[in-house]
């Protein structure tokens, strides 16, 4: 593992407190009667990384138009996808709870360098079917292999952001590498969010409860709070636009409530080690040093340590949505990357 930017701690990112790794997110937690409804996170999933023969996971009708279109999967779930430029693909997979949108301005920079951008909004997300079942991370990955061998892609560069990088990563669990080239996993959620008696250093479940409570009882309230550190905006010298966290909150309004709280359970439960260790093509590891959401020291570092051969770059003071706030910093390495 190869690490970039020494401007950080020894663990590459700045000191957290407690509260600082619980994600920011127990605002909800004095609701959490509400979430016992539905259950609490405290079970961790461990890796499904049985290959899938295409029958299996082949989608059932495309509907394909100029600039993207849909896939149907065996499930009967719509799949929304945009699909812009031409050239080498590289596929987008967006973080919780937002939708193929946010990839925009990289979509568009690649695309004008000669790639072909694909993105896609996860099942429950934004444009595509709101399902009752399937929202996690086996079926997202599988929605995901759907998508690739319905426009018979190759050659593939694989980018997650958050939720969308363990989609990514489950993706090559189950279905390997064979379409793929290279992978770039942004502000990783990887390899394991949950505290554990084998993860002590990880979240504990009633953090997530309170996120299951805050979405529950008033989620437009939440994402537009959740939309502060998301991008760092409560730290001095944030720079993120008024315009940024209201297209965070306009974008997570557009999940469906199921999904947006399946998803969490997910993400929160899965053990991605195995198929980390899977990966076996170029990968590029991108975190903040104050992502506030998904803390570097808990998940990119460990994960860079497991991904053989990985490049991990942090950058200083950044967020979990760098996406937005270091736009130009991200497009530029993600074309180096590409053209390496």
């Amino acid at each position: 593992m190869k690490t970039e930017n020494q401007s950080c701690n020894a663990q590459g990112k700045r000191p957290t407190s407690d509260a600082s790794r619980r994600i920011m997110l127990r605002r909800g937690v004095g609701l959490g009667a509400v979430a016992l409804a539905f259950g609490s996170c405290s079970k961790t999933v461990e890796a499904s990384t049985q290959s899938h023969s295409a029958y299996e996971i082949q989608a059932t009708a495309v509907d394909r138009t100029s600039g993207g279109g849909s896939v149907v999967t065996r499930d009967n779930t719509r799949i929304f996808y945009k699909d812009w430029s031409s050239g080498q693909p590289v596929i987008f997979s967006h973080g919780w709870p937002l939708q193929a949108d946010v990839w925009d301005p990289q979509m568009m920079f690649l695309g004008s360098q000669g790639f072909r951008t694909i993105a896609h909004d996860r099942r429950s997300h934004g444009r595509s079917s709101q399902t009752w079942s399937g929202n996690n991370l086996d079926t997202y990955a599988d929605d995901l292999a759907a998508l690739i061998e319905s426009l018979n892609l190759s050659n593939i560069i694989l980018v997650g952001h958050s939720t969308g990088s363990g989609e990514v990563t489950r993706y090559i669990g189950r279905h390997g590498t064979k379409r793929i080239s290279k992978v770039v996993l942004i502000s990783t959620i990887t390899p394991l969010l949950l505290k554990t008696p084998a993860n002590p250093q990880g979240v504990p479940s009633d953090a997530f409860d309170g996120i299951h409570a805050g979405i529950v009882a008033d989620r437009a309230q939440y994402y537009r709070d959740l939309s502060v550190p998301f991008f760092g905006g409560n730290r001095v010298n944030s720079k993120v636009s008024q315009g940024a966290k209201d297209s965070f909150w306009l974008w997570s309004m557009q999940v469906g409530l199921k999904g947006a709280y399946d998803s969490i359970t997910s993400s929160s439960q899965t053990n991605f080690t195995q198929d980390l260790e899977k990966i076996d093509r170029p990968t590029l590891i991108i975190h903040g040093g104050d992502d506030q959401i998904v803390p570097i020291d808990d998940t990119a570092v460990p994960t860079s340590k497991i991904v053989r051969g990985s490049t991990l770059k942090v950058y200083e003071n950044a967020p979990h949505g760098l996406f937005a706030t270091n736009q130009q910093q991200l497009n530029s390495d993600l074309l180096t990357f590409a053209r390496s």
